[in-house]
């Protein structure tokens, strides 16, 4: 058991982009972060005993060693060890029983479920701004469940990990590119499940050759949504969804938007874009995909899980 005068947290899988961000953002929390020599980082006897001397343990591994590495912290719990609680950064269980879904504003009651969950799943970039957008739209009747949504988002090639950063940065590009055109892309299950659609959206992510930043945009039809629905209601809706958030904001709508706008920060942007004459509205979400949609993400729900004050946004 951690005897250390701090709570203590080890970031399993700390030396990928994820892992670099939350370890970097650490240094503002009161917390005592514990690594292993680098040779044992793999080292299955090494990585249980880190396991059973933290308060806390971050994933930040593909999906099958996350599930590996739950595997482990499960069996420590099933032996009536000290088992850490633990926050997850892959897809592997973020729409699985038992966990608890790390977006504090989702819901009023989000962030107390997320404090005294053992079992936490950070979100995905992509449906930060898809779930921060729709889901106090849908919870507010404005767009009902079961609307065709279509979602078009570009992020930053950091959003691809390792290899993809080394391309860019090695070969200057693509300037852009669509992926995910199987229309089966990961983070689909959960932006549906906590958008509070029945029906999943189309989902068209994209890259371009900048580091950081990104931007989700939903196209609506305001003549598909309740009789009456004007482009005011949802922007209303939203503001009362996140009025008093530090984090996330609901700007009036602009003519044109950038996506790094907000790289390097904790912070994300909902706007409302229509035009009543044509009965259409954009909705749309600015943030870093490393920030809200990662680590800044991950640094809210350990400090709610360790009980600490949750630190300024970046």
């Amino acid at each position: 058991m951690n005897t250390h005068a701090l709570p203590s947290a080890f970031i399993d899988g700390e030396a990928g982009t994820t892992g670099l961000g939350i370890r970097a953002r650490l240094e503002r929390l009161p917390v005592h972060v514990r690594s292993i020599a680098p040779e044992l980082r793999k080292d299955p006897a090494a990585r249980r005993e880190m396991m059973s001397s933290v308060d806390l343990v971050v994933l930040c591994l593909p999906d099958a060693a996350a599930r590996e590495a739950v595997a482990m912290i499960d069996g420590l719990r099933a032996q009536g060890g000290h088992a850490p609680r633990v926050l997850d950064a892959s897809t592997a269980f973020r729409t699985a029983p038992g966990w608890v879904y790390g977006f504090p504003e989702m819901r009023p009651e989000q962030a107390q479920a997320i404090r005294t969950a053992t079992h936490v799943a950070n979100p995905g970039c992509y449906p930060t701004g898809i779930i921060g957008l729709l889901h106090p739209l849908v919870a507010a009747g404005l767009v009902p469940a079961d609307y065709p949504v279509t979602v078009n988002a570009v992020s930053g090639y950091s959003g691809g990990g390792r290899a993809m950063i080394e391309a860019h940065e090695r070969d200057g590009g693509p300037a852009f590119e669509l992926y995910g055109l199987s229309l089966q892309h990961k983070h689909l299950p959960e932006a549906t499940l906590y958008s509070g659609l029945s029906r999943a959206p189309v989902f068209v992510p994209s890259v371009g050759h900048f580091p950081q930043g990104m931007i989700v945009s939903i196209p609506l039809h305001l003549d598909l949504l309740p009789k009456g629905t004007r482009g005011a209601d949802l922007h209303a809706a939203l503001v009362a969804h996140y009025r008093g958030s530090d984090r996330i904001s609901v700007p009036d709508a602009c003519a044109s938007l950038c996506a790094d706008t907000l790289a390097g920060t904790d912070r994300m942007e909902l706007r409302v874009h229509v035009n009543e004459e044509h009965r259409q509205a954009v909705l749309t979400a600015r943030l870093d995909n490393l920030g809200k949609g990662a680590s800044g993400a991950a640094i809210q729900n350990i400090a709610l899980m360790l009980g600490l004050e949750t630190p300024p946004p970046v």
